[in-house]
């Protein structure tokens, strides 16, 4: 293993930089977990720009979508407990109002994002909220939440179980019904039942206990001339616990070093050191892939619950999940047969977190990132040709520029 260690922190520390400087990401960090054993972390960069403090394993991020595998695995806790089937409607639980005749949005559906419904734009609202552009829309609790929900029903798309739509306000329901079968808000239920049986004692959604802490993000926005400073988008939900579940699409604060610990249970069939937070077969039926979306550079992928599964990466089903508040970013991937897997964060949007995680992964595989992962090699191969051409004696000139965009998983 050691020599697959030693290939896999080249990588990480030749690549990341790069991809850091491409994307002016003013800091970022990196844990990796192999056989219950955290074989790596490091931080690059600078956590705050201004007073020169340096990102580490243990800085505290937004790590965004990320939070929906924390939300999938609440609701197996529930449905385990029998407060909840995952073919409920989830109109029996929640005042959601709006579908279509006879075909309910159950909970598996709002799971996989195959409720019908697109995305009606809640993280948007709430973002944009909190970085000091309002949208307008009237955005100030559990009441204008469903208001602006119900109010769509003219934008379903088609009924349950048939499209794909990466809908951010199904999770905010899940974190609505995590609340009201829990009878706990849905913030106290996450860090009770998941953050601190994990050991994640510093991982919270509380902005008052982790702006406190001395290693934390400052988060930046993009702009024209580099990295901003700008304040954290997300609502205290400790201030507004019957909006708690506002938090439940992308709130949570964490470190890389303590989200291994989530990575270990759900490698480990939904068990942290010796502590079992779900069976394990909740944990594979998360990590199922329930619903198919376009094929991308490995074939079939599609969305479990609350994590994106690849079925053949490098002859391995992989899982994985990615997470932005257009301030803080993060991504988490593991490889359950072979029990690997990475963490990574940084405080501002995110450079390819995906095709950099799979690099570590492949590293650790004994494969060649910039040959094993297409992703890599072709961004490697459009550099090659980028740069100034002239035909014979400078007559002509050129200037050939380029920029890979390739998919990602949310």
């Amino acid at each position: 293993m050691s020599s697959n260690i030693d290939s896999m922190r080249k990588f990480v520390e030749s690549y990341v930089p790069e991809m850091m400087r491409e994307n002016r990401v003013p800091g970022l960090s990196v844990a990796v977990v192999a056989d219950d054993q955290v074989v790596y972390s490091e931080g690059f960069g600078s956590r705050n720009l201004g007073r020169s403090l340096p990102a580490t394993p243990d800085t505290l991020y937004g790590i965004g979508s990320c939070t929906k595998s924390f939300v999938g695995l609440a609701i197996m806790q529930l449905a385990e407990k029998g407060k909840l089937r995952l073919d409920d409607p989830a109109s029996d639980h929640i005042p959601l109002e709006i579908g279509l005749p006879g075909k309910d949005m159950t909970i598996h559906d709002l799971l996989t994002h195959s409720s019908g419904l697109p995305s009606l734009a809640t993280s948007t609202i709430a973002i944009s909220r909190g970085l000091g552009r309002d949208t307008g829309v009237p955005w100030g609790g559990a009441n204008d939440f469903y208001r602006h929900v119900n109010g769509a029903q003219d934008e379903i798309a088609d009924e349950p179980g048939r499209r794909f739509f990466y809908n951010n306000a199904g999770y905010r329901m899940l974190g609505n019904i995590v609340q009201n079968v829990s009878g706990a808000p849905f913030h106290e239920y996450i860090e009770e039942n998941i953050l601190r049986p994990l050991g994640m004692e510093r991982s919270t959604l509380v902005k008052s206990r982790w702006v406190e802490d001395p290693d934390r993000l400052t988060p930046y926005r993009k702009g024209p001339d580099g990295p901003e400073p700008a304040d954290f988008p997300y609502p205290d939900p400790a201030e507004i616990p019957e909006f708690s579940f506002i938090a439940a699409a992308g709130g949570i604060v964490s470190s890389v070093m303590e989200l291994t610990h989530s990575l270990e249970a759900c490698i480990n069939g939904g068990v942290y050191r010796g502590v079992r937070l779900a069976s394990s077969e909740s944990i594979e039926r998360a990590q199922t892939l329930h619903f198919d979306r376009p094929p991308r550079l490995y074939g079939r992928y599609g969305y479990g619950y609350g994590w994106g599964v690849t079925e053949d990466f490098l002859g391995h089903k992989m899982v994985s999940h990615g997470g932005s508040i257009s301030v803080s970013t993060a991504f988490l991937a593991f490889v359950p047969n072979l029990k690997i897997g990475v963490a990574m964060a940084a405080n501002s949007m995110g450079p390819p977190y995906a095709e950099m995680a799979e690099g570590v992964l492949a590293a650790f595989m004994g494969i060649d990132p910039r040959e094993g992962i297409p992703a890599i090699r072709i961004r490697e191969r459009m550099r090659s040709l980028t740069g100034s051409y002239e035909t014979y004696r400078g007559v002509e000139r050129v200037e050939v520029i380029g920029r890979a965009v390739l998919n990602s998983t949310p």
